[in-house]
């Protein structure tokens, strides 16, 4: 049975209406659960929530009603985080060391903890995908 790990691109578009958002929704509906995600998940998903209030494309009050919706899916089982380790930090500067990808860093971490899982990653970053594949990381790029 395949196993997925979200990154955060493919989070967020479930909480918000986003371009991605049908397609985000259909593929978890389509998915056994619980999904990978991790601890950078939770600061990235943070951090996008921040990003639109201070732009303006939602108030705190919106902000906090989707951060909790998420809350609450993380508690019902919907996403499973797992834990970097030493050797995920080690796998993402190989990567960077090969500078044969526009990879930055948290993506790249992302990477390295799917791949070492085992778990095909979803994203619905174009960058991300290509770098994946030029990795040979397992991906899945939405929507298709």
């Amino acid at each position: 049975m395949e196993q997925f790990y979200f990154d955060t691109s493919a989070i967020l578009p479930y909480y918000r209406e986003e371009h991605h958002s049908q397609s985000i929704q259909i593929f978890l509906l389509s998915i056994t659960i619980p999904v990978a995600i991790s601890h950078l998940t939770d600061v990235e998903f943070a951090s996008a929530l921040s990003r639109l209030v201070r732009m303006k494309e939602l108030d705190d009050a919106q902000a906090g009603i989707i951060e909790q919706a998420f809350a609450d899916d993380c508690k019902a089982g919907l996403f499973k985080r797992i834990s970097f380790t030493a050797t995920h930090f080690t796998q993402a500067v190989k990567w960077l060391s090969l500078r044969n990808t526009p990879l930055r860093t948290l993506d790249t971490l992302h990477l390295a903890l799917s791949n070492q899982g085992n778990l095909k990653i979803v994203t619905c970053d174009a960058i991300l995908a290509k770098s994946a594949k030029k990795l040979g990381v397992y991906y899945k790029l939405l929507p298709e």
